[in-house]
């Protein structure tokens, strides 16, 4: 498993649009032991390199240019917490900060939310 290449992009855009503001956690850091799942106002698309993520309230787009990221993305629904999506994809200590950045970014742009 490779550690993720880059952050989601945002492509520039803010966090909000038309006013209204994106789904984001409060917390300083990403909150592993949470139930999270994909927005769902959030397209997710496979793409060969990853996934496109369209947020439709925001109308944000972002790069997920990570396969093991875009696997754990789709299986947090799937899952009693972050950490236990971690576990199933095998994601070891040593990895799991640049995962955590990963989450912490989508959580953060609204794109995955607290279920």
């Amino acid at each position: 498993m490779s550690a993720p290449a880059t952050m989601p992009d945002s492509g520039g855009r803010g966090d909000t649009a038309a006013g209204a503001p994106a789904q984001t956690h409060t917390s300083g850091a990403f909150d592993l032991g949470a139930a999270w799942v994909l927005n769902p106002k959030v397209a997710l698309r496979p793409e060969p390199f990853g996934a496109l993520l369209y947020h439709f309230g925001t109308r944000k787009l972002s790069f997920l240019k990570n396969l093991t990221v875009v696997a754990i993305v789709q299986s947090l629904a799937e899952q009693p917490s972050a950490e236990a999506a971690l576990a199933e994809h095998r994601i070891t200590h040593a990895e799991r900060p640049l995962y955590l950045q990963a989450l912490g970014a989508l959580a953060d742009s609204g794109m995955i939310t607290r279920r």
